[in-house]
This record gives structure tokens, sequence and C-alpha cells, in this order.
């Protein structure tokens, strides 16, 4: 017996739980399968940019989210020091607008970004894509897979009661860095490689509260010579990953952290001590067939911009209306093509922005060298060159270098509220659905008489005159033709 599924989503961390939140939030049959037992017992991924949370917020997730990052609250700040007992804030960094008014979160998106360690989100987003209607299997691994004319046929242990074979129209490969599904497709990589020398990131306990408190910090850069490195909250207070070059076999740990803390720490535990290099690699395609790759799947990069689990969760939203649309006979196979198109270049983008910026915290926010404003990154900010979209958007490119969005083809729409109480922003128009936006007086990106077009996953598709030139425009997108004449 083989069981059957609209979309089979190998990989059940924050990309492929994601997608499958997505799928359920269009109304797509959907599986997730996961080898793991469990979700991940590693706090990795901190820090979800104001793009994620937006994402959330669609799928009526951002407040649970929120709530449960609650502990880092107020933890916005890096600090830098000899050792943790003597460090100190840096200020905020709040770019300049245009205008030279400074610009804060809450006027580049209805969402503020969140910290919150993986190891604490993975499990929200597993309970809401069960709640949501997707099958969940963890301790059940893809073996392989063959495609077909009609799609993917998976091997999977751990699935016994149907036969270890599993039918699906779409697979999506969210199964990390070393993706044994990229690997069996034969999809190469390119990129920078190895972007530094060897790294050790110490995940360890201790109660660390009077320390910190009055210097609460998100990062905190340890310049002491004996320990250098970086030390990360994971809770606040309690969970930390001290960060550290060199081989993680030989250092004494705790001696070293109690070096980089400058004060005894006498309760400290090491739970894990886990080696790592920075890399910049970007699959030379993202589809393969009947297969898509999403997350680090795709692409993988250093982790000083924070845009890794962000851009996965990116790709997440961008294919999953796609997949959902084709499923249910409302576009053309031909709109999958647009997912390579539209984020490869994107993958691309945030890697190679990753991997040109440091580690050093007092040069955050320091632009120079065709480096991206960092709300270019954060918001998402980045102009797709081609894909679903009617018009050219070289015609009317994005700076990168600076942060001005203006509803230009290709981008994520502008926040601006609609009401008076900043409960509803242009963000919430699109998504599940289509949504046309005519232009309002004093939004300045948008002039009355002029409207867009866009696209569920908020990005606007085209831009012109007459509103009822949209659905038409839409019509033709959907079943991956150009703008009608």
């Amino acid at each position: 017996m083989t069981a059957e599924t609209g979309v089979l989503v190998a990989g059940g961390g924050l990309v492929g739980l994601t997608t499958a939140l997505l799928l359920r939030h269009h109304g797509a049959d959907v599986t997730v399968v996961e080898k793991r037992a469990a979700t991940s017992p590693q706090p990795k991924a901190r820090r979800f940019h104001v793009r994620t949370m937006e994402i959330f917020r669609e799928l009526g997730l951002a407040g649970l989210v929120r709530d449960a990052a609650r502990d880092l609250a107020g933890h916005e700040h890096m600090a830098v020091g000899r050792t943790l007992a003597e460090a100190e804030q840096l200020p905020l960094w709040s770019p300049p607008a245009a205008d030279g008014v400074a610009a804060g979160p809450a006027e580049v998106s209805p969402e503020l970004p969140c910290l919150l360690a993986q190891d604490t989100l993975e499990p929200l987003l597993r309970a809401a894509a069960e709640a949501a209607g997707a099958r969940v299997r963890f301790g059940t691994e893809l073996t392989g897979f063959t495609q077909d004319g009609a799609g993917a046929v998976a091997g999977l242990t751990g699935f016994g009661q149907d036969g270890g074979r599993l039918r699906a129209r779409y697979l999506v490969a969210a199964d990390g860095a070393h993706s044994p599904v990229r690997e069996a497709l034969g999809i190469t990589r390119s990129g920078r490689g190895f972007t530094g020398g060897p790294m050790v990131n110490v995940y360890f306990r201790a109660d660390l509260a009077g320390v910190v408190r009055g210097r609460e910090f998100n990062l905190c850069q340890i310049e002491h010579p004996d320990a250098p490195g970086g030390l990360a909250s994971v809770d606040g207070r309690f969970r930390w990953v001290y960060m550290s070059p060199g081989p993680a076999a030989g250092p004494d740990w705790p001696a070293r952290l109690r070096t980089a803390l400058g004060v005894p720490a006498p309760d400290l535990e090491i739970l894990s001590v886990l080696a790592w290099r920075g890399e910049m690699r970007v699959a030379d395609h993202y589809r393969a067939g009947l297969v898509f790759l999403a997350g680090d799947a795709a692409h993988v990069m250093p982790p000083f911009a924070a845009s890794g689990a962000n851009t996965g969760i990116a790709d997440a939203h961008n294919l999953a209306w796609k997949l959902a649309a084709v499923l249910g006979g409302d576009a053309a196979g031909r709109l999958l093509d647009s997912y390579q198109a539209e984020r490869r270049p994107a993958g691309w983008f945030a890697a190679d922005q990753s991997a040109r910026r440091t580690g050093d915290l007092r040069s955050m926010g320091a632009g120079g060298d065709g480096l991206a404003h960092p709300y270019v990154l954060a918001a998402g900010g980045f102009q797709y060159p081609a894909g679903a979209l009617a018009g050219d958007p070289g015609a009317d490119p994005e700076p990168v270098t600076e942060f001005r969005p203006a509803g230009r083809i290709g981008t994520r729409v502008p926040h601006r509220w609609l009401d008076d109480g900043h409960r509803r922003s242009t963000i919430d128009l699109a998504g599940p659905d289509w949504a046309v936006l005519p232009g309002q007086p004093g939004w300045g990106f948008l002039p009355a008489g002029q409207t867009l077009l866009l696209r569920p996953d908020h990005i606007v598709a085209w831009r012109g005159a007459d509103p009822a030139d949209a659905r038409e425009v839409q019509a033709a997108l959907l079943q991956g033709l150009p703008e009608p004449a």
C-alpha cells in the first residue's frame, strides 16, 4: 500500500514546520517527516527579523511567539568588554531615514523583531502545525524517493502502517545543510565556501542574572586575551552560548568560561560543545522536477547577519502559496518556476551579505563597500529580479545600501497603518489571498491614482493606474504567463 499526500516536507525544523503551517494556511494537504525523535535540543537560531514576525502574524502566531520570548524582552542591546563582568552596553543603533529623521522598527513593520531560542520556538510551531491539520511524523526518516509525472514516491522508516511508502504531488526538502535530498538529486552549490577558521559553541547553564542586571544584552563581545569570543543570551538568566575560535577538543571549557565571565559562577554546567565553521554556499538549483529545496538545504551562511533561519522561513512563505494554488487547480504548474527565479537570487544576496559581515560588534551597522542597510535584511527588502511579476523590476531598482521602500515591483509592500489604533497594516491586506491596494494621500510610496497588486506573500506583483486591470494581471500570473497586452 502507498499512502498519499499533497506535499511531503522532509525535515521538521523551523523551515519545515513553517512550510507545513503555510501550506495548511492556504488549504493544502501536507505531511512532515523528521528523522529526529523530537524537536531541536539546541538553541541555534535566536533572532527573528521583522519579516519573519510578519509571516507569523499572518498565521496568527505572532502573539504566541512573542509571549514565549518574554524572558528576552529588553535584551536588544549589544555589549562589549574584557569580561562579562566588565562589559558595557553599546547604544542601540537607529539608522537615519532619507529626511534625516531616525526611523525605528515601528515605522518599518507592524511587528518588532523577536529574540527566541530555536529549541523553544520549534515545539510551538509543531503544535500549531498539528492543530492546523498537518500530519507531523517525528521519528520518521526519508530513505529515498523516485519521481514520475504524477508526483514523488518516498520510502520512509517509521511509516510501517502505510507500507513505508508515501506518494506526494510535491516534495519540499527542508532537511538541513547536508540535505540528503539535495545530494540524491546531484544539485551542486556555489559560493565563497568557508569564511573563517574553526569555531566552537559551548552551550552552558549558570545563573548570571546578578551579573547582567542593568546591562542586559543579546550578544556580548568578550575581549579577554585568554578567552576571546562572544556570549549569546538564550533566556537572559540561566542559558547561554559561548562562541570561541579554535578546536572543540583541548581547552578546559569550565575554566575558560569563568575567565570570560569574570566571576566564579559556581553553578556552571556545560550542556554541549559543538564545533562549526562559517561558510557561504547556495544551491545552484532550487528545483529538480517535483522537488524543491528550502532553508539550509538551499543555502548556508555565516551567522553575523542572523539571516539563516529568517531566509529559510521566507523561502517557505514564497513557495507555499504557489504549491497550494497549483494543487487547488487555481494556477498552472508553470507558476512554480518562479520559486527558483525569485528565491535563489534572494538566498544568494542574504548569504553573500552575511559572509561579508564581521563578528566585531563595535562595527555593527557600519555601511560601506556595498553592505546592505540592516533594515533591508530585516524587512525582506531584496527585490526579485524576475518571477511571478508583471513588468520589469529592473526598470525601477530597489536600493540596498539604504532602506527606502517605495512599493516597487518585486518587493515587499511598505508598511503603513490603515487605522488610527495601529491594529491593521498594509502588510495584513494580502495572505492567504491576493489584494488590490489603491494609493492614499500621505503614504508617499503610492500616490492617489496608482494601484498595487499584492501577492499572497505580500510582494508587489504589479503597479498600474486602473484597479480593474489588477485582477486580469493576477489571472495571467497564476497561469505563468506574461501580463496581458
